[in-house]
């Protein structure tokens, strides 16, 4: 032996596309809806976040779960959409029953935090909507949506503070 260590790639398997868009599919519309406040657009969004998974397949190298790299591209799909011109001209009026399918049934208490969830900022909604909505943790969050880990935890403490003024009848203005 020549003393010299040789380093071994791991590889991880390819995803099944068929199984993330089946496992994945609802929460990322739910996300999507909840971000762009917007049916037809948030279908656009879901189509385009799986078009881009299934291109990038090969390249997924399990740095992180299948769930946050899927959230990262969804959230960068609902970023480049709010941000084009022709977004700002839509109707974003968004009701709970609007929402699509939950796994289990809305309650009226839930409903109350919807609406106050989709009235926050966009920089506070996406945090809890990472985290709370699709349960990741603040290092995926903060992988997901390209940021800091210490600013998650802000945007989360400010998302929870204005949700509580939301709830309680105080106004969400950032």
């Amino acid at each position: 032996m020549s003393g010299k260590t040789t380093r071994e790639t791991v590889t991880q398997p390819v995803p099944d596309f068929d199984r993330l868009l089946e496992q994945y599919q609802t929460a990322v519309l739910r996300v999507c809806y909840l971000y762009l406040c917007d049916r037809s657009q948030a279908e656009d969004a879901v189509q385009e976040t799986f078009l881009k998974v299934y291109r990038n397949l090969d390249s997924f190298r399990g740095e992180s779960s299948e769930k946050t790299w899927i959230m990262k591209i969804a959230m960068r799909v609902c970023y480049d959409m709010n941000h084009s011109g022709w977004y700002r001209l839509i109707n974003r009026h968004v009701t709970p029953e609007m929402l699509p399918e939950a796994s289990v049934p809305f309650e009226e208490k839930d409903d109350a935090l919807t609406h106050a969830v989709i009235r926050l900022p966009i920089r506070l909604r996406e945090v809890i909507l990472l985290y709370y909505y699709q349960g990741l943790k603040v290092n995926e969050v903060a992988e997901a949506l390209g940021i800091s880990q210490p600013s998650v935890s802000q945007r989360l403490k400010r998302g929870r503070e204005k949700l509580k003024d939301a709830l309680e009848g105080r106004e969400l203005d950032e």
